[in-house]
């Protein structure tokens, strides 16, 4: 059977380094808080509003554990760090395509 489109509350496809690269690309300073990231995947991805929170366990766990993720400096109302895309995977990740997940140090 064909698949049918994903409804709104259908879980992405995207994986979560898909997700959080897109939201800090989507970003002006291509860097985002973490709760900003949070916040952008609920606003574009409703799947992620009415579940319970272990994703974003998984967001943190994405943003700790790949290279490709960056502490961009801390936010100046002390909520956090800045995350952003490390230089290397920065020209592939704005293409779409997220598969490198180690950077070329």
């Amino acid at each position: 059977t064909p698949r049918s489109p994903p409804e709104p509350g259908d879980k992405p496809a995207q994986s979560y380094i898909a997700l959080i690269s897109t939201a800090i690309l989507s970003s002006p300073e291509k860097k985002l808080l973490l709760s900003d990231i949070y916040q952008w995947i609920m606003d574009n991805y409703p799947y992620f509003k009415n579940k319970e929170k272990s994703w974003r366990n998984s967001v943190r766990h994405n943003l700790s554990l790949n290279e490709c993720f960056v502490k961009a400096g801390r936010s100046d109302n002390g909520k956090g760090h800045f995350w952003a895309i490390h230089p290397a995977n920065l020209e592939d990740f704005s293409k779409g395509d997220y598969h490198r997940r180690r950077a070329r140090r």
